[in-house]
C-alpha cells in the first residue's frame, strides 16, 4: 500500500507540473528522481533530454536506485560511457502514451531493444511500470520500480 501512495503522491507532483516542464524539469521538480538526475548530470545527457525530443523516458525512481548495491552504484556513475549506455536504455524515441503501448520488443536510444510485456500489468524488463503518462513538453514519463540494463 505504501508503493501505491508514493507512486500517486509522485503522480500528483510531476502532473502539476508536467505541461511547463521538460522531461527533466519534470523529474527534477518531482522531487523522487535525485539519483536519474545525478546520473544524467554525470553522464552529460541533461541538454539531451532538455531538447525538442520527443522522448518517452522509463525513468527508475529513487528507490529503484536503491536497490543497486552502493558500490556498484557509484562504479556505474564513475563510468560515464556504461551510465550513458543505461540511461539511453531507459529512453524510446517519440511519445509514446500508454494506450499505444503494446507487448513486444521496442529499440531504445542505446540501440538495443527491452521487452515490454502487458499481461498482469505493464512491465519493461523486469521492472515493473508503476505510473504512466506524465506529460512534459517534449515527451513523457512512466515511471518503473527498478533501474534496467542493456542486454
Amino acid at each position: 500500500m505504501k508503493k501505491l501512495i508514493s507512486a500517486a503522491a509522485v503522480l500528483f507532483c510531476l502532473m502539476s507540473t508536467a505541461n511547463a516542464k521538460d522531461i527533466v524539469d519534470t523529474a527534477i521538480a518531482a522531487g523522487n528522481f535525485n539519483t536519474l538526475a545525478t546520473a544524467l548530470k554525470a553522464a552529460g545527457l541533461v541538454e539531451t533530454l532538455k531538447g525538442t525530443g520527443p522522448f518517452t523516458v522509463f525513468a527508475p525512481t529513487d528507490a529503484a536506485f536503491a536497490k543497486i548495491p552502493k558500490a556498484q552504484l557509484d562504479a556505474l556513475l564513475a563510468d560515464k560511457a556504461k551510465l550513458t549506455a543505461v540511461l539511453t536504455y531507459h529512453v524510446v524515441p517519440g511519445k509514446v502514451m500508454s494506450k499505444d503501448v503494446k507487448a513486444g520488443m521496442v529499440k531504445t536510444v542505446q540501440g538495443s531493444s527491452l521487452t515490454v510485456a502487458t499481461m498482469g500489468g505493464v512491465k519493461v524488463d523486469n521492472a515493473n511500470v508503476i505510473a504512466v503518462d506524465i506529460v512534459a513538453d517534449n515527451g513523457v514519463i512512466h515511471i518503473i520500480d527498478t533501474v534496467i540494463l542493456p542486454k
